[in-house]
């Protein structure tokens, strides 16, 4: 029997879910809708109910495990906790629900540690001991290594530096989680989006997407825009590479990683956000620590990446099993 993990991507509108083998390769994946007229059980339902008939389809497969990336996922109690973009709400049981329906050990994980464990088994991490991801989507998620070890924390809440404060005296944007001046607000898909606003409102000067709505501007336009030579949009990235360079400055001296990851929609920029970011997290080490990280590029970039990411959850389960053996 081929031993597959099943890896589960639970997303605000969307939910992904595939097999995924020991090479992280995806055998088979599907899509439903987070959202719509159903309750959190009849939503794992359906889940399962996709998993049994891949088994029915491929009978030469057995399920290793599962391993469930999802906003709020808190890896010791086994649930969804007041996820802010989630349909449902309270403490929702996904590890209960899950385990009764397919009888394999299931874990769950914030989505950030998903794609931080997904790096180091399948990714550019291999190998690497100590390291820093850095999710740049809607929001900014980041994920731990240290000694080799996700950093998990004692209410599986560490590593929340999308909401550490970087401006004083309760100022700053607005964030969801009821704060002002969180980093999330200003590095991240949607954060660019409110810089670039500014800058657009402030600085006077000209820019192709001066007439498009906020609700309509995505980040990948403000990178093509860059390219192309917009002005506004170039001081756009410098600006969020300057924030973000700053503060992987200050987790350098706390965790003193290896390297540090960009992943997601805001890193594909490329150049446009690495270039800057490396220049001022340089500008704002200690020296003991200069020239000794790098900043690179996620190898789980693509249409598989959440999927495979949430699968290697599983992996850490199982080396802390056989720890518990031996």
């Amino acid at each position: 029997m081929k031993r597959l993990i099943v890896g589960i991507d639970i997303g605000g509108t969307g939910t992904k879910l595939g097999l995924v083998d020991s090479l992280g390769e995806v055998i088979i994946e599907e899509k439903i809708s987070t959202t719509g007229e159903h309750t959190f059980a009849e939503f794992i339902t359906t889940l399962s109910k996709i998993v049994k008939q891949w088994l029915l389809a491929y009978p030469d497969y057995e399920i290793a495990g599962v391993g469930v990336g999802a906003p709020g996922g808190n890896f010791y109690t086994g649930c969804i906790t007041d996820a802010s973009n989630l349909p449902w709400k309270g403490s929702l049981p996904l590890v209960e629900l899950l385990t009764a329906e397919l009888n394999v050990p299931v874990v769950l994980s914030n989505d950030a540690n998903a794609a931080t464990m997904g790096e180091m088994i399948f990714g550019a991490a291999k190998g690497m001991k100590d390291f820093v991801m850095i999710t740049l989507g809607t929001g900014l998620g980041s994920g731990i290594v240290t000694g080799g070890r996700l950093l998990i924390g004692a209410e599986s809440l560490a590593a929340e530096l999308g909401h550490v404060l970087i401006k004083g005296k309760g100022g700053g944007r607005a964030c969801k989680c009821g704060r002002k001046g969180c980093l999330e607000t200003y590095v991240s898909a949607t954060g660019i989006k409110r810089t670039y606003l500014h800058l657009l409102a402030s600085q006077g000067e000209q820019s192709r997407l001066s007439a498009v709505p906020f609700d309509q501007l995505e980040a990948k336009d403000i990178a093509q825009a860059a390219l192309d030579g917009d002005e506004i949009a170039k001081k756009a990235f410098v600006t969020t590479g300057k924030i973000l360079g700053r503060q992987l400055a200050n987790m350098v001296s706390i965790v003193n990683p290896e390297a540090v990851f960009l992943f997601g929609g805001l890193a594909s920029a490329g150049d446009l956000i690495f270039e800057p970011t490396k220049k001022y997290m340089d500008a704002n080490m200690l020296n003991i620590y200069k020239a000794e990280v790098k900043i690179l590029p996620s190898q789980l970039e693509g249409a598989n990446a959440a999927i495979v990411g949430a699968a290697s959850l599983v992996y850490q389960y199982e080396q802390d099993s056989k720890e518990v053996l031996a």
